[in-house]
Formats: structure tokens, C-alpha cells, sequence
């Protein structure tokens, strides 16, 4: 192996609120399944506590709070990105992780990155992209439900799913049962794709995911076996 293809993947990781699969990233960084490292952690809320939690690990952190590009006339998106962008790219973070980041990015951003950014959404995608998937699942009457990590392109949870992880929906279901199932999968599922980027195994190849050297059609599906 060489030694470019054996550096640490450099990983920058946004997040909005608590942090948890971020924190699930870092444990698995520091175990060695990723061979990678955070190399910031950017917040957009002052609320978001996950900041905090990173502080803890020794992680560096970066406040940049969106309420600070609102105006008159409105949300200054592209300031506002161009901060993110600048923050990104000063930490020579290699992949992006949308870590629960509750943002739409534009399409310029994605761009700058493509095949480097990744997403984690709640649910078995192609369906129910956007929000409320936990409700949405249950008023379907679904008896699936599940998490999928995703590559991000301009369309909203509609880049190709890499990895998905199942879970029923049981009787008596709530959003908040249903929801820490799915929350609990993505703790294992996140970090598993990370570490395919980070072993070289999983590339972005004329606007299509390969993995292992063959193109990706669909999502594998992560078992505990």
C-alpha cells in the first residue's frame, strides 16, 4: 500500500444539534475501524451540544451560528456557506459528513464537493426524503422502517444510498420508540461507510458511487451477523 492511499482520512463533520453520530464517527475513528480523524466539528445552533461533546474528545470546534446571516431581506445563504465552505476547506478535511445537520445546502456548495460529502437520513430511501420520516412511516403502515447513508447531490435525499439498515415497526410504535431503533442503527451504519472512504474502497466515479472496484446499483444492507 502507498503511502497516500494509507494516510488518515481528514474528516470534517457539521452538525445542528446533540452530536451523536458524530460522536459515533469519533469512537470508531479512535478504534480503528475508521482509519481516519475529525479534523473540525462545525455547529451552526449555539444550541447545538454536540460542540460541547467534541470540545470533551479534544476535537477542534467551530461555531457558525446561521441566525448571524439573517437580515432584512432575508437568510444570507451564500454568505453563510461561504463561511462553512472557508472553515471546511482551511481544515483540508478530505469527505464532509452531514452529522444531523438540519440545513438544505445549495447547489453551489454540493458542487465544491462532490463525491466527498456524505448524509445520514431516517428512513429507507427512495422514501420519504425530507421530514418527519418516523410519523410518516407509521401512518403508512410500513412494518419497515430504517436509516440509509447516502452521497449528497443538489436534490434533496436523493444522491445514491450507499449503505441501509432495516428495523421493524412493532405494535404500539411511537415517533420516540421507532425514531431510538433507527437512531441506534446509525450509530453502525455511519461509521461503516466512513471507513470504506477511508480504505480506499469506496470512490465517487463519473457520477456514480464504486465500490470495491465495481459500480454501486444499490444499497448494500448492513446486517449484525
Amino acid at each position: 500500500m502507498n503511502t497516500a492511499a494509507a494516510a488518515p482520512l481528514r474528516i470534517a463533520v457539521l452538525i445542528s444539534g446533540r452530536g451523536t453520530n458524530m460522536l459515533a464517527i469519533a469512537r470508531a475513528c479512535a478504534s480503528g475501524q475508521i482509519s481516519g480523524r475529525i479534523v473540525t466539528v462545525i455547529g451552526d445552533r449555539v444550541g447545538a451540544t454536540g460542540l460541547a461533546a467534541a470540545q470533551d474528545l479534544g476535537l477542534a470546534t467551530k461555531l457558525i451560528e446561521a441566525r448571524a446571516w439573517r437580515n432584512e431581506a432575508g437568510f444570507d445563504r451564500a454568505g453563510f456557506e461561504a463561511a462553512l465552505r472557508e472553515q471546511i476547506d482551511a481544515s483540508g478535511a478530505e469527505l464532509v459528513v452531514l452529522a444531523g445537520f438540519m440545513r438544505v445546502l445549495s447547489a453551489g456548495f454540493v458542487h465544491h464537493y462532490t463525491g466527498r460529502i456524505l448524509n445520514i437520513h431516517p428512513s429507507l430511501l427512495p422514501a420519504y426524503p425530507g421530514l418527519d420520516t418516523h410519523a410518516r412511516a407509521l401512518a403508512a403502515g410500513d412494518r419497515e422502517h430504517g436509516a440509509s447513508v447516502h452521497y449528497v447531490t443538489p436534490e434533496l435525499d436523493a444522491g445514491p444510498p450507499l449503505l441501509q439498515a432495516r428495523v421493524p415497526v412493532l405494535p404500539g410504535d411511537t415517533v420516540d420508540s421507532l425514531s431510538a431503533r433507527v437512531h441506534a442503527v446509525e450509530h453502525r451504519i455511519y461509521p461503516e461507510v466512513i471507513s470504506w472512504i477511508a480504505a480506499r474502497r469506496l470512490h465517487w466515479c463519473g457520477g456514480r458511487p464504486q465500490l470495491d472496484g465495481a459500480t454501486l446499483d444499490g444499497p448494500r444492507q448492513w446486517s449484525e451477523d
